[in-house]
């Protein structure tokens, strides 16, 4: 028969129970529960078990609580610690506020910040005869900065414009669904997007120590994807067209009509761009069809979290995906692949919807 561990009697066993109970810190509650098997009889090997502690770990807590009771379950891990070992910081607290105002404006060369730059400002901040670059990036870093390619924005771009239509859209879209109280209304978006013999080159994953390369020739022979999405459901519709203008846009119209299944019971809210061939005189738009531009020279619509485009521009970077860093001889090989490309991405409505479904249109 296993020897009885000698607990010290500072508590009683329902005492060690309430304590085990009531203790808020998961280590010291453990520590307890421990204490409590123990006073029950149990040997510290299965206490230890049923407990899930160490047993040279568990003899440890007992020893420590016999000599100095609830001192000797604490966790001490909580109190604050000075640690000795590590380097100081390159910068103190007044030179990284200071590096942060610095970086709001152009570096003494009139170019753009790098890591490099900055490990040089951090010399001469500092006195230091060496900086290594890498530690300008962290820097960098540490002000909350990252590498971004800007997207462009038109100079006529009319920022408070842009926040009028975000504002307005669901009180229009509201309005719709009054005119039509019997009807289910749907908000779409719609935008047209050039692909052509032309390369489309992008950033991909490559093993380290290699190279990729992609086969250039430059000719200029295009088709235009058409694309309809609807946000709040991820649901696409395409169109592969030869060319923009107003004809093609009402054949567009007309096959959408059809395909969203326009009818007395449904009816469709587009948003679309301001193209010239959008405003024609001679667009010929299908009953049950309300189109809204957008605000003139407003491409980069979109909330912060987003950084592309309104909603039907972020379905460009998925439809372009088969294409990039490709050779293709002719244009009909392209359409093709976009056929297939298109067929797959209705199939992806949840992807679609986190790409497009922007927290101004939660409401619409």
């Amino acid at each position: 028969m296993p020897r009885k561990a000698h607990l010290a009697k500072h508590y009683s066993s329902n005492e060690l129970k309430n304590k085990y109970l009531k203790s808020t810190d998961l280590v010291e509650s453990r520590r307890w529960h421990l204490l409590w098997k123990i006073s029950l009889g149990w040997t510290i090997k299965n206490s230890a078990i049923a407990v899930g502690l160490n047993y040279n770990y568990a003899k440890e807590i007992v020893k420590k609580y016999n000599k100095l009771r609830d001192e000797g379950v604490k966790n001490c891990r909580k109190k604050p610690t000075t640690h000795r070992g590590g380097k100081p910081s390159l910068l103190t607290e007044a030179q990284l506020a200071k590096l942060q105002e610095q970086l709001e404006s152009q570096p003494s060369d009139g170019g753009i910040w790098t890591g490099p730059k900055v490990a040089r400002w951090m010399e001469q901040e500092t006195g230091r005869k060496k900086v290594w670059n890498q530690r300008g990036w962290d820097y960098l870093k540490k002000c909350e900065y990252s590498w971004q390619k800007p997207r462009p924005t038109h100079h006529k771009a009319d920022k408070l414009e842009q926040e009028i239509f975000k504002a307005n859209l669901p009180l229009k879209v509201k309005e719709f669904e009054k005119q039509y109280p019997d009807s289910e209304i749907e908000l779409w978006f719609f935008d047209e997007h050039r692909i052509g013999l032309k390369p489309i080159l992008r950033k991909v994953w490559s093993k380290i120590g290699s190279r990729t390369t992609a086969v250039v020739q430059h000719r200029y022979e295009w088709l235009y994807v058409y694309g309809f999405v609807k946000p709040k459901t991820g649901e696409t519709l395409w169109y592969l067209i030869p060319r923009v203008n107003t004809a093609w846009l009402n054949l567009v119209y007309q096959n959408f009509a059809q395909d969203v299944g326009i009818s007395e019971k449904k009816k469709v809210f587009l948003v679309e761009d301001n193209a010239g061939w959008h405003r024609s005189k001679n667009s010929n738009l299908p009953e049950g069809i309300k189109v809204e531009l957008l605000p003139p020279y407003s491409p980069e619509l979109y909330a912060k979290r987003y950084p592309l485009g309104q909603p039907a521009e972020r379905l460009w970077t998925l439809v372009d995906e088969p294409l990039v860093n490709q050779y293709f001889e002719t244009i009909e090989s392209i359409e093709e692949i976009l056929v297939t490309r298109c067929n797959i991405l209705r199939t992806m409505n949840k992807e679609i919807k986190n790409l497009t479904h922007y927290h101004w249109l939660i409401n619409t």
